[in-house]
């Protein structure tokens, strides 16, 4: 870790969120279009496609998430490495500042992934239920009134829980990235408090500033108001 600067380090993992970012929406939306495809509509060749996108880019995102808590671990290594910067407590507010990104994106990962075979699975056993409904009826020319409204109220159930979930991650999403907003936001005002109190000689010296500032200011307004005066009794003398 010594071989690396803290700011090369600091690069590094900005490179890699930056990454994680963009790929975990586009994650995030190929399980949902995924999942919005009814089941029996889903061809094998479809499939089998989306399933390969899946796991290439499942991995992808593993590796990140790995690379990216290394390189964490090195700013760690850093920080407590004899001979570091005097200046740790700002050096380790960024550590933590980036190990909470870290956190973020990897539960944000795991939780969207866990949803998504959850779904699948469901899908796959209701679709497995349906084809075996259309084989008995194949097998046995039963085509009565029962059956039918049997199989529009098994549709209906699986639409509504279909919409269901789907507003349940709308809603999850959103309060996920208004948490993330507000940490977003309370850090900013964290670090903006911090360089205040760190730096009170600066604030001294803009008041001490203004304050000549208005004394120049009353000087020259005094003394262009008595050249005024003179000015008048000369004239009017």
């Amino acid at each position: 870790a010594r071989s690396f600067s803290f700011f090369y380090l600091r690069k590094q993992a900005r490179q890699l969120e930056n990454e994680l970012d963009l790929k975990l929406v586009s994650f995030s939306k190929l399980c949902t279009s995924y999942s919005n495809h009814d089941q029996r509509s889903r061809s094998n060749s479809f499939s089998q496609s989306q399933d390969n996108v899946l796991v290439a880019m499942t991995t992808e995102l593993e590796h990140l998430l790995t690379k990216l808590s290394t390189v964490n671990d090195k700013m760690a290594e850093y920080i407590n490495s004899p001979g570091a910067s005097s200046h740790n407590a700002a050096l380790m507010h960024t550590l933590q500042r980036h190990r909470d990104i870290l956190k973020d994106y990897s539960h944000e990962f795991y939780k969207t992934k866990n949803n998504f075979y959850t779904l699948r699975e469901r899908e796959d056993l209701l679709g497995s239920v349906h084809r075996d409904i259309e084989s008995y009826k194949s097998s046995t020319g039963v085509n009565n009134r029962r059956t039918e409204l049997f199989l529009k109220e098994h549709e209906h159930l699986r639409n509504s829980d279909s919409l269901i979930d789907n507003a349940i991650s709308i809603a999850m999403a959103t309060k996920e990235n208004i948490t993330f907003q507000r940490g977003m936001l309370k850090s900013i005002q964290t670090r903006v408090t911090t360089l205040a109190n760190r730096f009170p000689a600066i604030n001294s010296l803009i008041h001490k500033i203004n304050l000549r500032k208005r004394r120049d200011s009353l000087i020259l307004g005094g003394v262009i108001g008595i050249c005024t005066i003179i000015l008048l009794l000369y004239t009017f003398h």
